[in-house]
């Protein structure tokens, strides 16, 4: 088993995670402004990665230029993993590629506690990527305590670039935000993002 045979209802039941859904958790959470640099960078490949319509072209084209340019907002305060391994007990099924890990590290060889953020990218349904997601934090929240650098609040997002989709996990309980954030509120998904690192 890996993180990308996880169904909601699976990591409800493997973990004894409780749901709490509701529309927007977030919306209290000021706006970060997009560079110039990410606003021309979006503009200009949108287009690409729409028409090649690929997993792989959104989080190459959309995805990762958001992530880098909250990276660059956030004065390298955090750091930024794509496409790697992030296996934290087998035995679980906590194992598997994990799309983008963020974590507050000075560290940017490896994955370092702690993780704050992992964020899942699927190419068309936001729903089937909730129960991957859940895992990934989950798995998260464990990486950190075995690193003795517990953090409150794990972030995640399912995102198919151009709709993203935010949950937290505090504990046991697992909020998913039903409220959806497209790219034209990219200040908005900004600072969501950037919320989890305090």
């Amino acid at each position: 088993m890996s993180y990308s045979e996880f169904s909601l209802f699976k990591a409800k039941q493997n973990f004894g995670l409780t749901t709490l859904e509701k529309q927007d958790i977030f919306v209290d959470i000021p706006e970060l402004i997009a560079s110039n640099l990410l606003t021309e960078t979006l503009n200009y490949n949108l287009p690409i990665a729409l028409g090649s319509n690929s997993e792989k072209a959104r989080s190459e084209l959309i995805i990762a230029p958001i992530l880098v340019d909250l990276r660059r907002q956030l004065q390298e305060e955090i750091n930024l993993f794509s496409g790697v391994d992030f296996t934290v007990d087998e035995q679980k099924g906590l194992n598997g590629i994990c799309d983008f890990i963020i974590t507050k590290s000075p560290e940017i060889l490896m994955i370092t506690a702690p993780v704050i953020t992992v964020v899942e990218a699927k190419k068309e349904n936001i729903n089937a990527g909730l129960g991957q997601c859940a895992a990934e934090m989950v798995a998260a929240q464990i990486f950190n305590q075995r690193s003795a650098t517990e953090i409150k609040t794990i972030y995640g997002v399912v995102t198919t670039g151009s709709i993203w989709q935010f949950l937290k996990l505090q504990g046991q309980t697992l909020s998913i935000d039903l409220s959806e954030y497209y790219l034209k509120d990219v200040n908005k998904i900004l600072g969501i993002l950037a919320s989890g690192i305090s």
